[in-house]
């Protein structure tokens, strides 16, 4: 089982390919990481080193695994942050590639952009990237509560609300919403959901929310990533919800315990490749 993973890295800690490759492994997936920007760091720490790659560099390491001849084993794209709109294009280029070798394959999109209080935090042309070119070539799409009220161009303040945004994107193309870091208003204090939408129909998962001074980066890179491996194993989009809370609250619980502002992956691994039921889909 094979996946393709184009998004970002950084050398020190955990986002982007670096939140999902190695928690995909663990779920007996082979992954093809190609990144598409090289930082120190992530950039919420204030400052960082590195580059953002062109679009040609992704579509020459791409084309080199399409010579491997391999392409037809993919089972699936996931795409994250992107650095610039054109990699978008290559994204989806490498999109087409596989679903032409293997018409089963899914793309999962997981549109990185921005979220409350930092608001977007993403070159100008991939807002719209997104909505027009990427959004309808998905078959999944992650988005947080911030990006999928961007996307669906709606307020988002309750699980109905949610319910119509997630119908709207699905009408556009995709078959599978995920809407992290969900907190509709009345919710229970200290709390905080996953909301979806599919053919199985609506469901959220809701989880303690864990105080951190700094919380780590990276949890939904985490969560787009180990929903995408229990929806491909599982084939119920409903148990892959459960299985990624489960593992997601473990990894957070863990960097907590350990005062970690980088997510405990590693010494999490055991809770990643076995989640718990802990967290059960609730319909809506």
């Amino acid at each position: 089982m094979s996946i393709l993973s184009i998004q970002s890295h950084v050398a020190y800690g955990y986002v982007g390919n670096k939140a999902a490759v190695f928690p995909l492994e663990l779920l007996g997936f082979d992954v093809w990481a190609i990144n598409t920007v090289q930082f120190s760091n992530h950039p919420g720490y204030g400052a960082w080193k590195g580059e953002i790659f062109s679009d040609r560099q992704v579509e020459l390491v791409w084309s080199g695994i399409v010579d491997r001849g391999v392409a037809s084993s993919c089972e699936a794209v996931l795409s994250g942050y992107l650095g610039d709109a054109s990699i978008g294009q290559a994204v989806l280029a490498a999109v087409e590639d596989v679903k032409a070798a293997a018409p089963g394959a899914l793309y999962c999109c997981d549109p990185v952009m921005g979220d409350y209080g930092s608001g977007l935090f993403v070159r100008e042309g991939i807002p719209d990237f997104m909505r027009n070119q990427a959004l309808p070539r998905a078959d999944v799409i992650t988005p947080n509560q911030f990006e999928a009220e961007l996307l669906s161009d709606r307020v988002i303040e309750s699980v109905e609300d949610a319910r119509e945004a997630a119908r709207f994107l699905r009408s556009l193309g995709p078959r599978v919403v995920l809407i992290k870091s969900f907190k509709p208003a009345g919710a229970e204090a200290g709390s905080i959901s996953l909301f979806l939408s599919s053919e199985e129909g609506d469901f959220v998962v809701t989880t303690p929310e864990l105080s951190f001074d700094i919380a780590p980066h990276g949890a939904g890179d985490l969560s787009s990533a180990l929903f995408l491996g229990h929806l491909i194993r599982e084939k119920s989009a409903a148990r892959a919800l459960e299985l990624t809370a489960d593992s997601v609250f473990a990894v957070l619980e863990r960097s907590k315990a350990d005062g970690s502002r980088e997510l405990r992956l590693i010494q999490s691994q055991a809770e990643i490749a076995r989640p718990g039921d802990r967290f059960k889909a609730r319909r809506v």
